[in-house]
């Protein structure tokens, strides 16, 4: 059976450009169903590996990007103490293309239309390699949490619900 080809997006255009190693992951879309716990079932990978976007708003920096592991729910006053907020919000579904460049179910922390300041749930420092979005639906990304850090110039934070 021959391979099926799988077209480079801008995320791995940017990780080719930053000579990073880096796989791209296709699977099976489920419109009715966008969540990472059913993105790590058909990557039959851990959950806690397949780490999903997540863009804010804060009260006084703006626009930010947090990125968390796919079954978690993110702490919000969590992630406004850290952007340097008092409180932050959800970026409304209806502004996040415009604002990333990216669609619910296809938003990567890298290579969004403007850089945001962006923060990587430190969980993701245990692992030798995670997924975030390749930057569409059906398509992920798996690199080390290192380059991750680098290429969304992000920093480890506490960013989850317990």
């Amino acid at each position: 059976m021959a391979k099926q080809k799988i077209n480079k997006t801008n995320v791995a255009r940017l990780l080719d450009r930053a000579k990073v190693a880096y796989e791209l992951i296709p699977y099976e879309v489920d419109e009715s169903d966008l969540s990472a716990v059913h993105v790590a079932a058909q990557l039959g990978e851990d959950v806690e590996r397949v780490f999903k976007t997540i863009v804010l708003h804060g009260d006084k920096t703006g626009y930010f990007v947090c990125v968390v592991p796919g079954e978690h729910e993110i702490d919000l006053k969590k992630a406004a103490r850290v952007s340097g907020n008092k409180k932050c919000e959800l970026l409304p579904m209806k502004e996040l293309l415009p604002t990333t460049g990216y669609i619910r179910g296809g938003c990567s922390p890298i290579g969004m239309k403007k850089h945001f300041p962006t923060y990587v749930h430190e969980t993701a420092a245990q692992y030798d390699y995670v997924y975030v979005s390749a930057g569409q639906r059906g398509l992920q990304v798996k690199l080390s949490p290192r380059n991750l850090l680098d290429e969304a110039r992000a920093e480890y934070a506490d960013l989850i619900a317990l």
